[in-house]
């Protein structure tokens, strides 16, 4: 494949979410010139500022780039923005490469792949996890699923963006290993929220414990980048939890397939559903603090 290099290589990027946008940024921190699209334009200014070139649709961007990135909401929009009436397959130029980072269904992206190489087009299924921290850092974890021989010739792009990036196998097996790693956050979440609750009513310092505990067997990445989030009662999103809530829901639906009764992530999707009954939809995803603490009748903002 031909060498991906700023000289010779244009990038499309579609979505400019919390994500995205910091994603994006990496890419123009690199020196590739940059075509960019996102539902609210608002949200693409400090990329055009930068230099990045505004599009009116997914169409357009795929129309004047070689490597077409998306991170979008919902498999809804995954599939509007490259199989849809305006999206990026009804224009990619033969031999272009699309790579969807978007959490999404491994089925989806199998047919999009499918879709891609009936147009002479490359693409990849290539989730990210690492939160606004993770985008903002250029030191995600990007779990790929595609051809072997474009993954590798897209290293110096997701390179730009992550520390940790392995190739899982063929179209949709990026999807599943990130619905792996969602089943992991999931309860793990409701440890870390479950544990600072009996710290508040045991009369323990919040930040006192956190010392004892992050760096033992007891410690994980939510615990470190989450917890001093939860005692400081910001709850902006690094993840929307509806956007969490779309993932677990994929990976009950993947397990459902397989025969798999996986308790943990059912009870942790339940009571995120929770979270965002009581208005947290757009928080992120350690809010679930909040319903948690609900039970046991403690108001955590008062904390």
């Amino acid at each position: 494949m031909t060498p991906i290099t700023p000289e010779s290589t244009s990038i499309g990027w579609i979505g400019t979410g919390v994500m995205g946008l910091s994603m994006c940024s990496k890419l123009i921190d690199a020196g590739y010139r940059t075509n960019v699209f996102s539902r609210t334009q608002g949200r693409a200014d400090s990329l055009v500022q930068r230099g990045a070139n505004w599009c009116e649709s997914p169409q357009a961007v795929a129309g004047c780039s070689d490597v077409i990135f998306s991170i979008v909401g919902f498999p809804c929009d995954v599939r509007a923005v490259h199989l849809g009436s305006t999206g990026t397959l009804t224009v990619a130029k033969p031999g272009s490469i699309i790579v969807d980072m978007t959490t999404s269904e491994p089925s989806l992206a199998i047919e999009i792949a499918e879709a891609a190489r009936a147009n002479g087009v490359h693409s990849i299924d290539a989730p990210v996890s690492g939160g606004d921290i993770g985008a903002q850092q250029g030191t995600l974890s990007i779990m790929i699923g595609g051809e072997l021989e474009v993954v590798a010739a897209l290293q110096p792009l997701l390179e730009a963006m992550g520390k940790t990036i392995v190739h899982q196998g063929p179209a949709g097996a990026g999807q599943h290993t990130k619905m792996v790693n969602q089943t992991l956050i999931a309860t793990n979440m409701i440890g870390v929220c479950e544990a600072f609750l009996y710290a508040h009513k045991a009369g323990l310092d919040l930040e006192t414990v956190m010392k004892s505990v992050s760096s033992g067997a007891a410690g994980s990445w939510s615990l470190s980048n989450l917890g001093p989030r939860i005692i400081d009662k910001n709850f902006d999103p690094g993840f929307f939890i509806e956007h969490f809530i779309k993932d677990m829901g994929i990976a009950l639906s993947e397990a459902q397939k397989m025969g798999l009764s996986l308790p943990g992530l059912a009870l942790a999707h339940q009571l995120y559903l929770a979270v965002a009954a009581q208005g947290g939809s757009r928080l992120g995803t350690h809010a679930l603090q909040l319903a948690l603490a609900k039970l046991s009748g403690v108001d955590w903002k008062s904390v």
